[in-house]
């Protein structure tokens, strides 16, 4: 019976642990290779909290602390403590710095800060660690024999990993959730949304560490012993095993993963027994080691995946918009599967105008002085605007001017003193051959690459060293050369990822629930759907975007962008590798937003698209801007067809 009871505490101590492992590593993409360290600290915050102090028990123990604070004060220090743990380890995880970076970094941290704890005595008690940790309750009215109180805490464990679930489940299925999942997707991509990946992994390493935290202080707790040699670094690589055999992303998985591997493994290899007394005595435990690891190895073969897998979120299909009935290509007939969404972009200017309201008069919800974009009033679903974080200034002629922009990699200058502007409204084409610097100079006008030189300025305000999700946020979005869509995000939840000032895509506004931030959500869907049905991608709202072609992914990255209510779209090669019959109907349907009041740079290398569809073209050629004009222009300058245009 006692047996079975210190299964189950470690089972809900193991969930707890994988549970917040599960958030930060299967939700966010933050890969904390120091995790046991925040366990660690909050099982040492809850013994020194309920201890009394070191002179007790003849002082034979060194111990910081000693307060002999009642349950459950013990375990909340614990989890702040966890959380609070984090937040010097943000610099890690933050923007600056790449993943497997941060994680081997972790890593370090974890084993340097287990050397500090076993090797310093005054603060930590050595490698003895502490002992005699006050059991909560023990003395209380509620606890009547010894078998009762051990079935109690067991109960009481497992009822508040069930609490942990609920909490992580509520954070992960809403927008903030969805936006997590963007990032572990493709964290560049997010940040050009408007996502502030600095906040986000702050929010998934604090909570993921108060998680830990209260895991450690529940098994401190029952022990009543806290020892550095029981938090290595190997334990850390114990729960990833656990979520990821589990189920990464899967937070049923990470609890499945918990009882499986620290639990239901480790306890197997005990069974392994050393009865030769000439054997060396550390033996067992490598041989256990082994054993485990052999039993990880043979389970990702056969399952990589996982057991139970990160689920899609289907979102249930309602009857879509209506739309103008478009012709037969845009509904996927005639030029294949990719013209109809084409199509469909190309008379979405068309479509706008046939629908209440869309006539130029003023849409409802539109912000003062904005002009008539293509997600704006009616042609985009007939849903208001959310209302944006930051003001928009008065327009100006110039929505974007650069003055002497320069960008150096290694001695070597990708863009060298570009300056340009862009005429509001305008579809503005960048050319040149490869090498020139138009993809660098596309980061450095989105954010995503700092400038090494020069001024940048947009709406008439400099945004020189402004980060890229706050350009974002500012109307100022891009798109990438190669295909960036959230691949394990479905097309719907791509298009739903990209929609600012949502309610729900705060913390705070995750841990609200639904009822805070439906009415917001339902208004999003409407818009994604309604984009759908003008793009001819409604039958793949719920497919996973990874799994579609190459155009209707850049159709995704195109719809995404809209949904971020632009006002100046950033596009890289959108046309690269798309059919010409269906590049030329995108090309129609830009210059259509361009004439509702957007923006558009566009790097492309089909000149025959730039020349039927941009004015003016700008032309670079080792970095710096050699021409503009209008292709007709260009042709006839000796320097540009020398650059680029012959052949």
């Amino acid at each position: 019976m006692f047996y079975l009871i210190i299964l189950l505490v470690y089972a809900a101590v193991d969930a707890m642990a994988c549970l917040g492992l599960s958030q930060q590593f299967g939700v966010a993409g933050v890969t904390n290779f120091g995790f046991i360290i925040f366990q660690a600290a909050g099982a040492y915050v809850a013994a020194v909290l309920a201890l009394p102090p070191d002179t007790a028990n003849g002082g034979f123990q060194t111990y910081v602390g000693g307060f002999g604070l009642p349950f459950p004060l013990p375990w909340i220090g614990a989890a702040a403590a966890g959380g609070l743990l984090a937040l010097p380890f943000t610099f890690l995880v933050g923007r600056r710095l790449r993943g497997d970076f941060a994680a081997v970094g972790l890593l370090v941290t974890a084993v340097l800060l287990n050397v500090l704890v076993t090797d310093y005595r005054p603060l930590f008690n050595g490698d003895a660690g502490v002992a005699l940790v006050p059991a909560p309750l023990r003395q209380g009215m509620f606890v009547t024999t010894s078998n009762a109180y051990q079935v109690g805490y067991a109960v009481g464990g497992l009822a508040l990993a069930a609490v942990i679930w609920w909490l992580v489940h509520r954070i992960t299925e809403s927008p903030y959730g969805r936006t997590l999942r963007a990032m572990r997707d493709n964290d560049k991509v997010a940040d050009s949304l408007g996502k502030n990946l600095v906040a986000l992994r702050t929010g998934a390493l604090v909570t993921g560490g108060a998680i830990a935290g209260l895991s450690g202080a529940v098994l401190v707790s029952f022990i009543g012993v806290w020892s550095p040699a029981a938090w290595s670094y190997a334990e850390t690589i114990v729960l990833f095993t656990a979520v990821i055999i589990g189920g990464m992303g899967n937070h049923a998985g990470a609890v499945l993963g918990a009882v499986l591997v620290p639990v239901g493994f480790e306890e197997i290899t005990r069974f392994i027994s050393n009865s030769n007394p000439s054997l060396p005595p550390n033996l067992l435990p490598s041989l256990q080691w082994v054993a485990i690891g052999v039993l990880i190895a043979v389970f990702l073969w056969v399952r990589p995946q996982g057991i139970l897998p990160e689920r899609k979120r289907v979102i249930p299909r309602r009857p879509w918009p209506p739309w103008r009935a478009l012709p037969a290509a845009a509904a996927g007939r005639g030029a294949g599967p990719a013209a109809g969404p084409a199509a469909a972009l190309a008379v979405a200017g068309t479509a706008a105008a046939a629908a209440p309201g869309g006539s130029g008069g003023p849409a409802a919800g539109r912000e003062p002085g904005r002009p008539a974009g293509p997600a704006a009033g009616p042609a985009a679903g007939g849903f208001p605007r959310p209302a944006r974080r930051h003001p928009r200034p008065e327009p100006v002629r110039d929505i974007l001017r650069t003055e002497g922009v320069s960008k150096e990699f290694g001695g070597v200058h990708a863009v060298a003193g570009v300056s340009l502007s862009v005429r509001r409204g305008t579809l503005t084409g960048l050319i040149g051959p490869n090498g020139a610097g138009k993809s660098t100079l596309l980061s450095l006008l989105a954010g995503t690459e700092r400038a090494s030189s020069g001024r940048i300025f947009y709406q008439g305000a400099e945004i020189t060293h402004l980060p890229a999700y706050r350009r974002a946020r500012l109307g100022l979005v891009r798109t990438f050369q190669l295909a960036s869509e959230f691949k394990r995000l479905t097309v719907l939840e791509n298009l739903l990822s990209a929609v600012p000032g949502h309610r729900g895509d705060s913390f705070l506004g995750a841990l609200a629930g639904r009822w805070y931030w439906r009415a917001d959500e339902a208004a999003a869907i409407e818009r994604a759907r309604g984009l759908l049905a003008r793009f001819g991608l409604e039958r793949h709202a719920n497919d996973y975007a990874g799994e579609l072609s190459g155009g209707q992914r850049r159709l995704v990255e195109i719809m995404r962008a809209l949904m971020s209510e632009p006002d100046m779209l950033l596009l890289d090669e959108p046309m690269a590798g798309v059919h010409p019959e269906l590049a030329r109907r995108i090309g129609e349907g830009l210059r259509e937003l361009c004439r509702e009041g957007m923006t558009i740079l566009m790097v492309e290398h089909e000149l025959a698209i730039m020349d039927e569809f941009c004015d003016p073209v700008i032309v670079m050629a080792e970095g710096a801007v050699l021409a503009e004009g209008t292709m007709a222009q260009l042709r006839g300058r000796a320097e540009v067809v020398e650059a680029y245009l012959v052949g």
